[in-house]
């Protein structure tokens, strides 16, 4: 093995250590000893390729990290640091970082002052590569995103809007082919979910954002969506590759489909079921089975789909419906959809007639749950996604501001990035966007959440807002 081939083994070592750096300033100054033993760490790791190479590129290339045009694979307990750092180079639109051989720590520090206060502009990349003008060590470049033949850029949210309500759309079809009796094709819905897949990769928070405008006249396709975006993004969290969350996008689609059988009187049934109307809503499982079987074609995915049709509902512990004749664990797919499911049903309005809770605190039910119910290391990993306050959440903050959580925090799960609707003289306003992990000259807190509220009780629509 020559030097260049040892050094690429430090690959995954170094963009972990990276991200220790970047994770160390974001709670101490960059001047800070914690920092500066991070940063020597870190440079000892580079030598060997700057050496061999003369430089190293760190790119991000859809969801992976590649060290001078080379892959890197990390083991699973990177996991978090590789996911922390890539979300962080979307949110700033950057691609890429060089490193060279005159690389000094005060390169670094300049850089990750430049790299923290960038994410509080509006223009983001144009701040930070400003910032880095004047230091020949390290050099960045634009996160390249695809665009659309005969187009400039295309516009994200609209991007964002149109798959997601295809997807709506897509998932009535099916349903009412298979209720009709008519053979159904995997091959479109893959389609649709691949497109889900690439959003998700791309835009993860924009996504989820979808699936907490809950007010839909048909509540059945819009939470088989929830469920698949939801599942996806967590997939996507514990280190599925695209072939394995496009399956998992599209098991998680059909784990309701047997709601086909259930009569439309007692699936929008407004007030609480009897004990015969519950009866027959929970046997949509074994319909799901069925209606699944029927497809067009059985395959692996078809299968898979009607296995988790069949647990979603039975929950890790057994307790929940239908009950097996013998002891089984669920299948992984079950076990993320399972949980998935639960927080879109909770958080919705048109769920078996329950009012539906505020975002924060159906992850704290959910949280009693997890060890029994719910899988413990996958709630984990659901709730470092969604953060303290998932996406849609009603909150005050310190400053008398209201608004609407609009994305998670990435470094602190408490501090997201919030959409203020009211000002702080009870003003209705035009919406603005403010981060809460955003510091004054003090190093404080600029803002801080106060308390969660109800966005129902205050007649708010959150389509208004976050469409």
């Amino acid at each position: 093995m020559d030097s260049k081939e040892k050094a690429f083994v430090n690959a995954k070592d170094i963009i972990n250590q990276f991200t220790v750096i970047i994770r160390t300033a974001y709670i101490h100054d960059p001047g800070n000893i914690a920092v500066t033993t991070a940063m020597e760490r870190f440079i000892a790791l580079m030598s060997p390729f700057i050496e061999a190479e003369g430089e190293l590129m760190l790119e991000l290339r859809g969801e992976f990290f590649y060290i001078n045009d080379k892959r890197v694979r990390y083991p699973l307990e990177f996991l978090p640091n590789f996911d922390f750092l890539s979300r962080e180079f979307r949110r700033r639109g950057l691609g890429s970082i060089a490193f060279k051989d005159t690389l000094q720590h005060e390169d670094i520090r300049i850089f990750l002052k430049a790299f923290i206060a960038s994410i509080f502009s509006e223009t983001t990349f144009e701040t930070l590569e400003k910032s880095m003008s004047g230091i020949d060590s390290i050099k960045v470049g634009k996160l390249k995103k695809i665009r659309t033949a005969g187009e400039g850029e295309p516009d994200v949210r609209r991007v964002v809007k149109k798959t997601y309500f295809n997807a709506v759309s897509h998932t009535r079809a099916v349903m009412s082919k298979l209720k009709a009796g008519e053979e159904v094709s995997m091959r479109k819905t893959k389609r649709v979910v691949e497109s889900m897949v690439d959003l998700i990769l791309e835009e993860e928070q924009l996504l989820i954002g979808m699936t907490s405008i809950k007010d839909y006249d048909e509540y059945t396709y819009n939470h088989s969506v929830n469920v698949s975006i939801l599942s996806v993004a967590l997939g996507q969290r514990i280190g599925l590759n695209r072939k394995a969350l496009t399956e998992l996008g599209i098991v998680a689609l059909f784990h309701d489909i047997g709601k086909i059988e259930v009569p439309k009187e007692i699936l929008n049934k407004s007030t609480s079921f009897t004990e015969q109307e519950w009866d027959i809503v929970k046997k949509h499982p074994f319909w799901g089975v069925r209606a699944l079987l029927r497809m067009k074609k059985i395959d692996y995915t078809s299968i898979r789909s009607a296995i988790t049709s069949f647990e979603h509902h039975m929950y890790c512990d057994l307790s929940g419906y239908p009950k097996p004749r013998q002891p089984l664990e669920l299948d992984f797919y079950s076990k993320i959809v399972t949980l998935t499911d639960n927080y879109d049903g909770m958080t919705s309005s048109r769920v078996y007639a329950r009012i539906p809770m505020p975002p924060d605190k159906a992850l704290s039910l959910m949280m009693e749950k997890a060890g029994t119910q719910l899988d413990p290391t996958l709630f984990k990993f659901f709730t470092n996604m969604m953060g303290i306050f998932p996406i849609g959440t009603l909150v005050m903050l310190d400053t008398k501001e209201l608004g609407l959580v609009y994305q998670s925090g990435t470094m602190f799960l408490n501090r997201p990035q919030v959409l203020v609707i009211i000002n702080s003289r009870a003003e209705k306003v035009e919406s603005y966007v403010v981060d809460l992990a955003e510091k004054d000259s003090d190093s404080k807190f600029v803002r801080t959440i106060v308390k969660t509220m109800d966005p129902n009780k205050y007649k708010i629509n959150l389509a208004d807002y976050l469409l």
